[in-house]
């Protein structure tokens, strides 16, 4: 099966190791306007035949026949760059968020609906077998209806130098500033933990959000000027008429890249403890029946699931898209932008979807 890789930041070789693990999948082209990242891109990988390209369009004439394409370019670009893909007829795997705003992010699933493409969001922590898990027990009704949730995504990143030194790379920085088309972390993360929530729970009525940006930390470094929100806080009200609270920060000290996601239901409660190594990955907590009055939990060892590259292929394969899809990343991308709306406004907005 024949793969391309569209952008060579930083997360396009994970894309590339993760798809080149799976067999019969080789991944064949990549490109990028960047000349310097699509060099070192290709100089880092063992298979010396890989072809690269500066542009997409020129990618697409001189290439034929991709089973798939993989979109990690910059999130302002996934729109244009992902309907250039579509229109050849080629599937796509997309990078979240899925688009800046949900009218790109619509446009994006009637496009993959006109061409019958196989379509997906990586949303990465859905590759979690607890998280999974956690699902399936909620939607079975085992434990009740869900009545509260709590879902967290703490990084520090802004707070320690474990990835290294925000105030010096490029990577970072760009996740700071509007201008270079970030939406900060609840655009960046925020995605992920409302993904989370939403997956489990049901689909989310009512939002009121508290954005934050931290301007002690600076205003502008080098040519970015920081003005992306660091963190945010958010009510939510279900449809199926449950309650929580959704945050997210990236001055969580002690965290490195934690999801938090707890439910309780009118039988039970489930929560997942997601980490940076991956070690609670596969680790249920679960309290119901006599559990529930002695104020314990037992913990559930879930056997690995499939990663959301391996479920791409299984789409292609089956013709059978499965999630998360782009149907599923702009109902996202509609939260995020309510989120910003309830900031501005300081009310509460409803999610008409």
């Amino acid at each position: 099966m024949k793969i391309g890789i569209v952008g060579t930041g930083n997360i396009s070789s994970r894309h590339f190791f993760e798809f080149s693990k799976i067999d019969q999948v080789n991944v064949e082209a990549v490109c990028d306007t960047n000349e310097d990242n699509l060099k070192k891109f290709l100089s880092d990988k063992d298979d010396k035949n890989i072809r690269g390209y500066l542009s997409l369009e020129e990618m697409l004439e001189k290439e034929k026949n991709f089973d798939g394409i993989s979109n990690t370019t910059p999130d302002k670009f996934h729109k244009e760059t992902t309907l250039q893909i579509l229109e050849k007829g080629y599937n796509v795997f997309c990078e979240k968020p899925l688009a800046e705003n949900y009218e790109d992010a619509k446009e994006m699933v009637e496009a993959a609906k006109k061409f019958k493409t196989v379509n997906m969001v990586n949303f990465t922590y859905r590759e979690s077998s607890a998280y999974q898990k956690l699902v399936q027990i909620i939607k079975s009704g085992e434990i009740g209806i869900p009545r509260h949730v709590s879902a967290c995504y703490y990084q520090s990143w802004l707070a320690s130098n474990k990835w290294g030194e925000w105030r010096e790379e490029d990577k970072w920085l760009w996740r700071l500033s509007t201008k270079h088309g970030s939406n900060g972390a609840l655009g960046d993360t925020g995605v992920h933990i409302f993904d989370f929530a939403v997956n489990a729970v049901g689909d989310i009525k009512e939002i009121f959000a508290d954005l934050k940006t931290y301007y002690d930390k600076g205003k502008k470094i080098k040519n970015y000027i920081l003005d992306a929100n660091d963190g945010f806080n958010s009510l939510v009200r279900f449809k199926n008429g449950a309650i929580g609270t959704i945050t997210n920060s990236r001055f969580a000290t002690g965290h490195a890249n934690s999801l938090i996601l707890e439910v309780f239901c009118t039988k039970g409660g489930v929560k997942v403890e997601l980490d940076e190594e991956r070690t609670q990955w596969s680790t249920l907590h679960i309290c119901q029946k006599e559990k529930i009055n002695e104020i314990s939990w037992d913990i559930i060892k879930c056997p690995k699931t499939p990663s959301n590259y391996q479920n791409f292929i299984k789409s292609i394969e089956s013709k059978n898209n499965l999630q998360p899809d782009f149907t599923q990343g702009a109902k996202i991308q509609k939260i995020i932008d309510c989120c910003i709306k309830s900031n501005d406004n300081n009310s509460w907005i409803d999610i008409n979807i």
